[in-house]
């Protein structure tokens, strides 16, 4: 690690995340333009004091030196922006990969010298923002990507702090002092500070690309030397529009971060008997109400088409392209004439004179097998949601079971015919 010495901020964080898995060690680092306090947090940290260094120069040189099993794996820099660019490119050409927190550097020039240092050296270069890896914005993702929620219209995200609403650089205060400064931050400090990450999560959710920006920044804590707050209109390619705006300012915020992706409108119709389509024939007819609109689908629940006789299999396939999202609830019905027929006889769930009742999946009639051969053959690739009814177990029994017969059911498609192997 370079960076990240006594009174930082964000190396502490890099090494916690980097510690969550136990997949990486830290073993050596120069964590501080002072060789003292370099090996100050290297005797915190109980690393071996033959491998922390009072440059980063010196650290890359004796690296680089040590057997290929012993020296370090990647770099992770973690030091104020104006350094970023000349670490990152002396352990690049020291043959070392390196993970660097944002920004990359402080100049288009210099970020795009070192893009052509990491393909003329095969490096692998990791530019870290931190909140792409939470599973609610990888969920978010996925499900635009999957074209779930229709075609993005309007973004709004917004990154607002206020612990800059006072002169704190003045005050002597460390992250202050270097994150208002443009010899150390760069053009920028409120945009390219946090409104950087707030882009970011806006296109890492999205895929969209920024087309034309209206930017109104401002500086409005006397003395500083950069703006402290940004409003900024957006035209995304593709034709979405977006508002993005990040301040320092704003007294009472602290890290509150936030998107709202707003899309066109995509329908799914629950086939049910008490909706306008309930069958495959009510189907097609409602499909025809609507002119055949394109983002009219069907939320996909075998149980209810079941029952009543209909081929659940074959609803898959006949409506293939409008399959928005799929349950699994499975239901049991009798194979003779019963006290109650389909309609239920106003007869409660559970009671013994019914014709038909839901059950725990795997439990009832219907053939998940089958259900998922036809999800794959159509290439389905939304979600697998459990819509779990049955009267006659415990619930909290029958989530899990039924949670692990989902997972046993499906499957990922074959690649390849059975018979291709001949051909080769």
């Amino acid at each position: 690690m370079v960076g990240g010495g006594p009174d930082a901020f964000i190396g502490a964080v890099h090494r916690k995340a980097a510690a969550l898995d136990g997949e990486i060690d830290l073993v050596a680092g120069a964590f501080s333009a002072s060789p003292e306090k370099s090996q100050q947090q290297g005797a915190e940290l109980l690393l071996d004091p033959n491998r922390v260094y009072d440059s980063y120069q010196e650290m890359a040189e004796k690296e680089s030196a040590l057997p290929e099993g012993e020296r370090i794996d990647f770099v992770s820099i973690v030091t104020p922006n104006h350094v970023h660019f000349e670490v990152a490119k002396t352990f690049i050409e020291a043959g070392f990969h390196v993970v660097c927190d944002k920004p990359m550097t402080t100049t288009l020039e210099d970020a795009e010298a070192l893009c052509g240092l990491v393909k003329q050296h095969d490096a692998v270069f990791v530019l870290t923002h931190n909140y792409t890896g939470y599973p609610m914005v990888k969920q978010a993702r996925e499900l635009v990507s999957q074209g779930l929620l229709g075609s993005v219209r309007k973004i709004v995200v917004e990154y607002p702090q206020g612990w800059l609403a006072t002169f704190l650089e003045g005050e002597g205060a460390k992250q202050a002092v270097w994150r208002t400064d443009p010899s150390q931050a760069g053009v920028s400090s409120c945009i390219g500070d946090i409104g950087s990450h707030a882009e970011n999560l806006a296109h890492y959710i999205t895929g969209l690309e920024l087309e034309e920006i209206c930017a109104d920044l401002t500086t409005f804590v006397e003395g500083r030397q950069l703006e402290d707050d940004g409003n900024i209109l957006v035209h995304y390619k593709g034709g979405a529009r977006g508002v993005l705006y990040a301040s320092q300012i704003s007294v009472g915020e602290e890290n509150n971060l936030r998107i709202r992706v707003y899309v066109g409108i995509k329908f799914g119709l629950e086939v049910h008997p008490t909706e306008i389509a309930f069958d495959i024939v009510s189907s097609e007819r409602a499909i025809e109400a609507v002119n055949g609109r394109e983002t009219f689908g069907f939320n996909y629940d075998p149980s209810h088409l079941g029952y009543q006789g209909v081929d659940y299999v074959a609803f898959i396939e006949r409506f293939s392209d409008r399959i928005y999202h799929a349950h699994m609830k499975d239901v049991w019905w009798s194979s003779t004439p019963r006290l109650s027929g389909v309609f239920g006889g106003h007869l409660n769930f559970g009671d013994a004179r019914r014709y038909w009742d839901f059950r725990s999946i795997g439990r009832g009639n219907i053939d998940f097998e089958e259900i998922i051969r036809a999800l794959n053959n159509i290439e389905y690739d939304g979600p697998l949601s459990i819509e779990w009814e049955d009267s006659g177990m415990d619930r909290e029994h029958g989530a899990r079971e039924a949670c692990a017969q989902v997972k046993s059911y499906d499957f990922e498609p074959s690649a390849r015919a059975f018979d291709s192997a001949f051909e080769e």
